[in-house]
């Protein structure tokens, strides 16, 4: 009896996420390769609060600014690593922002989620501690900044 492939529902996709996570930044179109870990993707709406006058009972709150923290992308070390720091460097030699893009995969490699980044620049690197009495894996970890999000795609 013939088995028929079953679809993937968004429950799996969250399965899949949360068995095998990894992360795939790319600069300007070019691949920088998969990460395991990603932090600070995220953003903070600042808002002035603004006191009725005449009525205490509540407050109106007004978007002043949005700020993005920096994202820090790790993995294990990997024969790519010269990629990352090719970008690097050629950031320093070019005085140029580019745009970027991060997006959350599945384990055959098929995009859950991407987010768009505007005007990106690298601010730090740091490569693997060797030890040979250190059990731990050799780690490398790359620092971005940038000035918001954009829909990939859609610019």
């Amino acid at each position: 009896m013939r088995q028929t492939p079953q679809k993937s529902s968004p429950e799996q996709a969250w399965s899949d996420l949360a068995l095998d996570k990894r992360f795939r930044l790319s600069i300007d179109g070019k691949d920088l390769g998969p990460f395991t870990v990603c932090e600070g993707l995220a953003c903070t709406v600042e808002v002035e609060e603004y006191a009725e006058g005449g009525n205490s009972e509540f407050s109106w709150y007004l978007p002043k600014g949005i700020k993005y923290p920096p994202i820090v992308l790790s993995r294990p070390v990997q024969p790519g690593v010269q990629k990352t720091v090719g970008w690097i460097t050629s950031v320093m030699r070019e005085k140029k922002r580019v745009t970027g893009e991060i997006a959350a995969l599945r384990a055959d490699g098929e995009v859950l989620a991407r987010w768009g980044l505007l005007n990106v620049m690298p601010v730090s690197w740091n490569g693997p501690h060797f030890d040979i009495d250190s059990p731990r894996t050799a780690m490398e970890s790359v620092e971005i900044v940038h000035h918001g999000f954009f829909e990939p795609g859609g610019r």
